[in-house]
């Protein structure tokens, strides 16, 4: 393909796992250092958007599609941490064991001449009620590193789902359905 490229302003290796899976292979990839700090009375929604809007600002090349996203997981008004200790992720899986939650996802893209768009997708999960082994097993397993809410859908962690309402793509990192859409509207050439 000719004409501009396509940057992911995300190092995310599950979205470029994502990403290729519908044949889009980003010709740039830029990690993007943001403050991730949820701000007093900001919800689920809101942080999503601001943190998806920052990382796009913060990708300054152009000439190029800039793609960004980010990912929440939400119980009610309260945004699950990314879990980095064991201590987070238990305290998130004792969390949202025999409840339902949200993942929200916000993807958005700066076309080379500048316009802007936005996508938000939400994604209802019910988990099962988890034993303390179940709990103790997947921590032992370290699955749960760096995964925000503590699981990773498309590990072991499936086993806790009841049910998933919405898009499969979206808890696991980015809404291929929504990405793909936003893509061609600005006029990214894909099959």
């Amino acid at each position: 393909m000719t004409g501009p490229t396509l940057v992911l302003a995300s190092a995310s290796l599950r979205r470029l796992a994502l990403l290729a899976q519908i044949g889009i292979v980003p010709d740039r990839v830029i990690s993007t250092d943001i403050d991730e700090s949820i701000q007093p009375g900001e919800l689920p929604r809101r942080y999503a958007q601001r943190l998806a809007r920052a990382k796009l600002a913060a990708a300054t090349t152009s000439e190029a599609y800039v793609l960004a996203a980010d990912t929440v997981v939400a119980l009610g008004r309260r945004v699950l941490p990314k879990a980095e200790t064991e201590v987070d992720a238990r305290h998130c899986l004792n969390l949202l064991s025999g409840r339902r939650h949200q993942v929200l996802t916000s993807v958005a893209l700066r076309a080379p001449d500048g316009r802007l768009g936005e996508r938000l997708v939400l994604s209802v999960v019910g988990f099962a009620r988890l034993t303390e082994r179940q709990v103790a097993a997947y921590l032992a397993d370290q699955e749960w590193r760096g995964k925000a809410g503590g699981y990773a859908i498309q590990g072991r962690a499936a086993s806790f789902v009841r049910f998933l309402s919405g898009s499969y793509s979206n808890v696991v990192g980015l809404p291929l359905f929504e990405t793909a859409q936003l893509l061609r509207g600005f006029g990214w050439q894909m099959a």
